[in-house]
């Protein structure tokens, strides 16, 4: 058992995860990172009030991928742990994994018009956003056609889904890719790219690779083909929308296996999240997981829903929650930063003071961290490793410090800094208050 928190002292442990918030500094921001411009009054009370700092949550070389990036934050070392994103997704999704399935993500895309598939552009990673409903239905015809016993397709949320390769022996070489984001590799049989690192370019130089690449890349063609020619797509196009007209394989990973949140931490606890990775963590880390209606995984989701779940799951028992919002991430992939702006200060507004004001009311002591789990850059349409500031604030604390907001630059200036971002919770759960940023 960690050495965190091990006595039942009433105090409730609230992290809020604002998904790759963290930014580089935008010219038509004067300078500021989105972090840096939102307004977020909520937010930067509680920077004053309490303590920040600087974390990395990605081990050194490894990619940056939001399943490395959350398994830290929520104290599993990704180095021991990390097994790949998509796993995780389908224990989400309710798959029942063996020792010897290979799992991948399987996306939902919308490539360019070019007859050859080599030479098409990924226009859009997420097919316009497309919906559940609607992709049930493309997913379902795909799983038709191009099913086999040894390979199974299963209907995930929006664009996200899943595929399963059965019976392919044991997985003693796994080992992390540190050049694909979220991927893994046994001796290079399958190499693949994420396809929101590629919005924009010709597909050519990143369609999957590697001894048994092959396999993955006529299944991505065939399912082209499959996906013109559907009725749901062609209304698609005619209603201005744009068409999920291929699938995508990457995130390769293997079967998840992590050790209890509680039996670490003594704490029992729940994850609300719109995003199946996220929900799977909570899964096999043994944290309820909590269903919001109207979370999307996008900036039209439901935060103050999200906020009033956290409350609730306190006021029922439970010592910790976990609020995943994925918004901010979304819109550093579309390359949006107004949109971005406009996902952390709803957040701030919706999640952030709506848990303080009815916390405080009811005189519920409590400690909050907040942070993203890692950049998502607008300049760059993807993850980066760089470290992430993060401010703590337990509600004991009579400290203050007028100068502290929650940005990039003022937690990097007070030299606190976490090295190894599995150590973080740790660190969260055991402080208390009379520390501030001098």
């Amino acid at each position: 058992m960690s050495s965190s928190n091990n006595k039942k002292d009433g105090k409730k442990y609230i992290v809020i995860l604002m998904d790759g918030a963290a930014d580089y500094p935008v010219d038509s921001l004067g300078k500021k990172t989105p972090l840096g411009a939102a307004k977020k009054p909520f937010t930067d009370l509680l920077a004053q009030r309490g303590i920040t700092g600087m974390v990395n949550t990605v081990p050194k070389d490894t990619s940056p991928g939001s399943d490395t990036a959350n398994l830290s934050i929520l104290g599993y070392d990704p180095v021991k742990y990390s097994t790949g994103r998509s796993s995780l997704e389908a224990v989400s999704i309710g798959v029942k994994l063996e020792d010897d399935d290979i799992v991948f993500r399987c996306n939902l895309v919308t490539l360019s018009e070019e007859p050859e598939y080599r030479y098409k552009t990924m226009i859009d990673y997420s097919a316009g956003e497309i919906s559940t409903e609607e992709a049930k239905v493309l997913i379902t015809e795909v799983a038709k056609l191009l099913e086999r016993p040894d390979l199974k397709f299963y209907t995930g949320v929006s664009y996200r889904h899943i595929m399963v390769l059965k019976n392919q022996g044991p997985h003693e070489n796994l080992t992390p890719d540190t050049e694909k984001n979220g991927s893994l590799k046994n001796e290079d049989l399958y190499i693949l790219t994420p396809p929101h690192d590629i919005s924009g370019r010709k597909i050519y130089d990143y369609l999957p690779a590697g001894k048994k690449g092959a396999i993955l890349l006529k299944l991505m063609e065939e399912s082209a083909r499959i996906l013109a020619e559907n009725p749901l797509n062609i209304k698609r196009i005619n209603s201005g929308k744009r068409p999920a007209n291929s699938i995508w394989f990457w995130a390769k990973a293997t079967k998840p296996l992590l050790p209890s949140f509680y039996k670490k931490y003594a704490l029992k606890g729940s994850v609300i999240s719109a995003v199946d990775l996220v929900k799977g963590i909570g899964i096999c880390a043994g944290l309820n997981v909590v269903n919001v209606t109207g979370a999307t995984g996008n900036i039209n989701t439901n935060y103050e829903g999200k906020a009033f779940a956290a409350l609730e799951e306190l006021s029922r028992g439970q010592d910790f929650v976990y609020i995943h919002i994925e918004a901010p991430d979304e819109c550093g992939h579309q390359g949006n930063a107004a949109d971005k702006i406009k996902a952390i200060e709803l957040i701030d507004e919706k999640v952030v003071g709506i848990i303080k004001s009815e916390l405080e009311e009811k005189g519920v002591p409590y400690s909050i961290m907040i942070l993203p789990d890692h950049p998502t850059p607008v300049c760059l349409k993807t993850h980066t490793i760089d470290p992430v500031p993060f401010l703590i604030y337990d509600s004991s604390s009579s400290s203050e410090n007028k100068k502290a907001v929650f940005d990039e630059s003022f937690p990097a200036s007070t030299g606190l800094k976490i090295n190894e971002g599995h150590k973080l919770m740790d660190y969260f759960l055991n402080y208390r208050s009379g520390l501030n940023n001098e």
